[in-house]
């Protein structure tokens, strides 16, 4: 089963787009659709929010739903560090 079939991605904005500083925070939540539970989470400031839905987007598209949780749950914690 492809990934985009098995998660859901959710981002949330820190506050509008054209004015976002150097302060502002996205929240990225990758959520299991099947029960609806948060399976991975990143709170990051914009610029890199951006580059990472980027890559969580092709990946959905392009893995199975075990290669996309695979490669990606240590990352969650990667990040944030």
């Amino acid at each position: 089963m492809k990934a985009n079939r098995a998660f859901e991605l959710i981002v949330s904005r820190g506050g509008l787009p054209l004015l976002a500083g150097e302060d502002r925070l996205d929240r990225i939540e990758v959520v299991s659709i099947d029960d609806g539970e948060v399976a991975l989470f990143w709170e990051l400031p914009a610029r890199t929010a951006t580059r990472l839905l980027r890559e969580l987007r092709a990946d959905l598209a392009g893995l199975s739903a075990e290669q996309f949780y695979d490669k990606w749950r240590g990352a969650d914690v990667a990040l944030e560090e």
